[in-house]
């Protein structure tokens, strides 16, 4: 599972790609739309800030706005700037490796073959998954609501 850390998160950016070239948005605004604790936001933000997702401007017209086109944000990055690695277990990781002290053999532990493959398929499609695929998907979705309406 993911944390309501990384939850929040992508709620804001999904909230602020919708917004992308459209100047800063307040936090306070951002905490109101997406339902986010405004001191928790503010400590999100400021770590995406500092990870080079998002961009910040100080004053009247201020707020947060994404440094990057939508695009070329992915979602495993996003979870790793807020969660740490992706990986099952830490014998899998490859930014966090460490091996598992109770393992006798690694190269033929059952466990570490399993979660590598879970692994690798999780981030073969957060890491392929744009802010603005998950857009995508959402507004089709919405389409096909309105299509499927009868009276």
């Amino acid at each position: 599972m993911i944390s309501n850390k990384t939850k929040y998160g992508l709620h804001a950016l999904m909230n602020l790609s919708e917004k992308y070239n459209k100047g800063p948005v307040l936090i306070a605004d951002l905490a109101y739309e997406e339902k986010i604790p405004k001191k928790f936001l503010e400590l999100i933000l400021l770590e995406l800030k500092n990870n080079g997702i998002l961009q910040s401007k100080k004053g009247k017209g201020g707020g947060y706005q994404l440094a990057r086109n939508p695009n070329e944000v992915k979602i495993g990055q996003i979870m790793r700037i807020l969660d740490g690695p992706i990986a099952p277990v830490a014998c899998v990781s490859q930014s966090a490796y460490k091996p598992c002290k109770e393992c006798k053999d690694e190269h033929h532990c059952g466990i570490r073959l399993v979660m590598k493959d879970v692994r690798d398929a999780m981030s073969d499609i957060l890491d392929n998954t744009s802010l603005a695929d998950v857009a995508i998907r959402i507004n089709n979705l919405k389409g096909e609501r309105i299509s499927s309406y009868q009276i």
